[in-house]
């Protein structure tokens, strides 16, 4: 498998040392280099690539902010002098972090990292024609303290959002899965046909539901509330299994 990448950074220097690490990585294609998030920005619209290479701290636009404009299928490793980014980066889902003067054995590590990442993620999910996954989707990987964990989607039974975090439950697992990430991108990996919001801050899967009590999802003890904006959206998810709200 090879990942076509771009390399941004507004530092001549810092391209040509990247530029040069890409070239002698095997498995990654250099598509091309930039020295500003808006090039960048603009080239991304013209030609997607699997990954980015991408300082933070740049005029105008910054690498923090271009990547939460990333096409679905495009993921970051931010390449920066300053590490109070660390948090922000896992926020906007940035596979690695690394810290100037980068050598080429970290940079190995990074993208052998990014390599491994997208063999799991093309193993298990295959994008639908939405860009959702699609009906064969088995499982999902989320972001939890600093690693990727493999989570069969039959296990799950509901997802809880909250400021800036999600809390998965899962079946014979009494303390959930905490990921850091929003509502609204775990719910873009998750299959349509499967699960569907009933809340702000809850996603189902009504399949492991226990029963539908007073306009409240019943899972065991548990009882999570429908709000009215989405209560149509699951009578609708709802009917096509014959069953009524």
């Amino acid at each position: 498998m090879k990942l076509t990448c771009y390399v941004v950074d507004d530092e001549p220097l810092a391209v040509e040392l990247m530029v040069g690490y890409v070239r002698k990585t095997p498995f990654l294609e250099l598509k091309g280099s930039f020295y500003s998030a808006s090039a960048t920005f603009e080239a991304l619209g013209r030609e997607a690539v699997d990954l980015l290479f991408c300082d933070i701290q740049m005029p105008e636009l910054s690498g923090m902010e271009l990547a939460r404009m990333l096409p679905e299928r495009t993921r970051v490793i931010f390449t920066t002098a300053f590490s109070n980014y660390a948090v922000e980066g896992f926020r906007v889902n940035a596979l690695d972090y690394l810290l100037k003067p980068i050598s080429y054995a970290d940079f190995l590590v990074s993208a052998s990292k990014a390599l491994r990442w997208f063999e799991m993620a093309g193993s298990s999910v295959a994008p639908g024609k939405d860009g959702h996954p699609s009906g064969t989707v088995s499982s999902i990987y989320v972001k939890t303290d600093y690693r990727l964990l493999r989570l069969e989607l039959d296990d799950i039974l509901y997802i809880e959002g909250l400021k800036d975090y999600v809390r998965i439950w899962l079946r014979d697992r009494s303390e959930p899965v905490l990921s850091l990430m929003s509502m609204k991108a775990l719910e873009e990996q998750l299959p349509r046909e499967r699960f569907v919001r009933v809340h702000r801050s809850y996603i189902i899967q009504p399949s492991a539901m226990s029963c539908i009590e007073r306009g409240r999802v019943v899972y065991g003890k548990v009882r999570i509330p429908v709000s009215d904006t989405y209560r149509q959206g699951l009578q609708d998810f709802l009917e096509k299994n014959s069953i009524i709200l």
